[in-house]
């Protein structure tokens, strides 16, 4: 029997997908999660073979903990189950770690099929999201910018997947100086989000 996580804020989608699983031979559905600290919890508890995650969620979103899954226990396999095809979330979630990456609208047999592939090693792309790693392969790396001690400090932990309060702790600032220089990185670097921060510093050896 595969073991199996679901990870999903919503709690409709989270329960339909893990009963939906429920039914398919060779899956058994071990628990779930609402979001990304929960999920490290309970994959240290149930121990996983695999997960399946949201990206988008509160306290923690999918790419951090699939950063901070793959730290604690290399083995587990991490599908990323989202709504979003956006060449970042992609990007940034294989470079984190994860196994594979898929659309929600898959029927739940080829969603069963997924977990077999991730199971065994194989990487289960949605179509849309493969090519948007093909594009992401071939275009321009940006230029490298130099930025000041401080906000290179902030990049790095963003990077490492903590939040603006955990990396207040670690560097002794305080919560709003913290979100004044990733806001700072951000319009540096033209970037969108801490995801795309993440990507970056991931992608220049920062971490």
């Amino acid at each position: 029997m595969i073991r199996v996580l679901v990870v999903d804020d919503q709690q409709l989608i989270r329960e339909g997908i893990a009963s939906l699983l429920a039914l398919q031979d060779g899956i058994d559905v071990v628990g779930t999660a609402n979001d990304g600290r929960e999920a490290i919890e309970q994959a240290v508890a149930l121990q996983p073979d695999v997960v399946l995650m949201d990206i988008r969620m509160p306290v923690m979103d999918g790419v951090a903990a699939v950063t901070a899954l793959r730290q604690r226990q290399p083995g587990i396999r991490v599908i990323m189950l989202t709504t979003f095809d956006d060449e970042e979330y992609v990007v940034a979630s294989l470079k984190a770690g994860a196994t594979g990456y898929l659309l929600k609208d898959l029927p739940s047999r080829e969603l069963a099929d997924a977990v077999r592939l991730a199971h065994r090693g194989i990487t289960p792309l949605d179509p849309a999201a493969a090519a948007l790693v093909t594009k992401a392969l071939t275009a321009r790396v940006q230029p490298t910018v130099e930025l000041p001690e401080r906000e290179l400090a902030v990049l790095r932990l963003v990077a490492r997947g903590l939040t603006n309060r955990e990396i207040a702790a670690e560097l002794f600032l305080s919560e709003g100086t913290v979100k004044n220089y990733l806001s700072k990185v951000l319009e540096r670097l033209g970037l969108r989000d801490r995801t795309q921060a993440a990507l970056y510093a991931r992608d220049r050896g920062l971490i």
